[in-house]
């Protein structure tokens, strides 16, 4: 199995408070978040926009090894995962979870629909996350 991790720090309350999270890689390091990030658009991070580069990259890394073993050429694969955070009861919850995808290769166009169909209910990510999971597809 492998196995790794991000952390996070929160000190204070939530609308005054700040944060900083990491990745194991060190690819973030200390990277700041909190509630103006997260629901007044300020510069920073939030989970949800984690979320949607994880499923992103995760999409498109499942994508190129269905396109590579259905004999697809010459890829390039661009992806964005936009994640939904609604207001349900007392707090949010992440609802939906839409992939937009833009595909070039050589091969036909209805397999490589059908190869981004699989990666989209197939990849680690998409697998892990419990909400509505949509696509939009153009094969250039």
């Amino acid at each position: 199995m492998i196995v790794n991790h991000g952390s996070a720090k929160w000190q204070g309350g939530l609308k005054d408070g700040k944060g900083v999270l990491s990745t194991k890689s060190g690819a973030l390091s200390d990277q700041p978040y909190g509630f103006n990030t997260r629901f007044e658009d300020k510069p920073g991070t939030n989970p949800e926009e984690l979320i949607g580069a994880a499923h992103a990259a995760c999409f498109s890394m499942a994508l190129s090894m269905i396109l590579e073993q259905a004999g697809v050429t010459d890829v390039d694969i661009q992806t964005t995962s936009q994640i939904g955070l609604d207001k349900e009861g007392d707090g949010f919850a992440i609802k939906t979870a839409h992939l937009v995808t833009r595909i070039s290769g050589k091969g036909d166009k209805a397999v490589i629909e059908d190869c981004a169909r699989k990666a989209e209910k197939g990849c680690p990510v998409s697998k892990v996350l419990n909400a509505e999971i949509t696509m939009e597809v153009t094969v250039a």
